[in-house]
């Protein structure tokens, strides 16, 4: 380790490798050898490098910097293991722990929220500007792709929930809503015709913003994972109206599938409100429609509904009301429930990936007992988390630096007038 410490920094500090010759440009003064101590997987050196002061805007730049791709004074490779322990830790503290144990690298915990805060949304930039043909394809066609989107709550802190409504006694809310989506693919099914998930063939988006916004990242990550080279794409989610909204708004191609076991407990339900007085009964009859429904689909335990409610017209207005609100609502759903025929072609026809995604992409992170997020923070995290437990986190942290070098460019544009003065 102490070899390969002088090895790096002796690689960092070699001029004629890595030239520091950067011309001044309008209104910069260069002050040279500004030191910097730099953490490295073999431990920290000292860096000197030219600094380059803007006299207008009172803002400075380091070229060198910028062309080793140092983070927040760490090397790349330092950088990457930091979000990778932020990420995939439990908390930034096992975190901390993590990189201590395996690399023997030393951070306070809080060194790790920087680092993600000063990364993690420049890798969200470049992950949106990837374009499929920037991208690994496989030459062959996918048989199925599927898409499928959902919502968790996490908790956040007081002055992040000021004035938004929740589900406590008083109307008030404890959390925000992580909208969660991930794309996958199927090849084959098991003997049995049911549905294999391709291994590794899972990929997530997530967002704390609106509704519509995830519904543009998952139609982009589809097409990045190869949405226009698909057979067939299948929309997969619950009953949320968002979640249809934006499957009619960015998947119009696709076939919607309401997942089965959603439709089921609203069939539950519609047992219970027409067997009120009868719990045996209600379970008995929510058995058999369920059955029968996930053979054809719900046609046939609504029409015998419908006939249960024309044929009872002493029930309460209440039952009434409630039956009714069940069977507009699988009605609603009606042509996303044809699970007889999905089953058939050998289709998934629940969202359970999603659902577990929720659980391990979201909850396993920013769930933990005593976390109150910032949004922000959440964010960052949530997006993070989202690339390393995907296919596209090494194409990202790549475009990411030609990112912010063009900004770094277009920050430095000025006015002829202004040239011509410096001149």
């Amino acid at each position: 380790m102490r070899d390969g410490k002088g090895i790096v920094s002796a690689l960092y500090n070699d001029r004629a490798l890595f030239p520091d010759t950067a011309k001044p440009r309008a209104f910069e003064t260069c002050y040279h050898d500004r030191g910097i101590n730099v953490e490295t997987l073999f431990g920290g050196i000292r860096l000197s490098r030219n600094y380059y002061h803007h006299s207008k805007s009172g803002t400075g730049r380091f070229p060198l910097d910028d062309a080793l791709g140092l983070e927040g004074g760490c090397s790349p490779a330092v950088a990457r293991l930091i979000c990778r322990a932020a990420s995939l830790g439990a908390s930034f503290e096992q975190g901390a722990d993590d990189l201590a144990a395996f690399a023997g690298l030393s951070f306070d915990p809080r060194d790790l929220g920087r680092m993600v805060a000063a990364v993690a949304p420049g890798l969200v930039e470049s992950l949106a500007s990837l374009v499929p043909s920037a991208l690994p394809q496989p030459a062959a066609a996918i048989p199925v792709l599927y898409v499928s989107v959902d919502g968790t709550g996490t908790p956040m802190r007081r002055e992040e929930l000021e004035g938004r409504p929740g589900k406590q006694e008083d109307g008030s809310a404890r959390t925000r809503e992580a909208k969660l989506g991930c794309v996958f693919t199927q090849t084959v099914t098991d003997d049995q015709g049911r549905p294999m998930r391709d291994p590794g063939s899972t990929s997530y988006v997530g967002t704390y913003q609106g509704c519509r916004e995830i519904g543009v990242m998952l139609h982009q990550e589809a097409r990045r994972r190869g949405l226009d080279r698909a057979k067939q794409v299948i929309y997969l989610g619950d009953g949320a109206a968002w979640i249809w909204e934006n499957f009619r708004l960015t998947f119009p191609g696709a076939v919607g599938i309401l997942d089965f076991y959603h439709a089921s407990e609203h069939v539950g339900q519609l047992a219970t409100a027409i067997h009120d007085d009868d719990p045996l009964l209600a379970a008995s009859c929510r058995t058999r429609w369920c059955h029968d429904m996930k053979q054809t689909s719900p046609a046939a335990l609504l029409t015998e509904s419908h006939a249960l409610l024309d044929g009872h017209p002493e029930w309460s207005e209440t039952k009434r009301a409630a039956i009714q609100k069940e069977i507009d609502y699988l009605e609603s759903h009606s042509s996303r429930t044809h699970y007889g025929r999905y089953q058939a072609n050998g289709w998934f026809i629940g969202s359970g990936v999603i659902e577990a995604g929720c659980k391990t992409v979201v909850g396993r992170r920013l769930k933990q007992s005593g976390m109150f997020w910032s949004e922000p923070g959440a964010e960052n995290i949530l997006s993070l988390r989202c690339l390393m437990l995907g296919p596209h986190f090494d194409a990202a942290w790549k475009v990411r630096r030609e990112i912010l070098a063009q900004k770094q460019l277009r920050a430095r544009r000025w006015f002829a007038e202004d040239e011509a003065d410096a001149a």
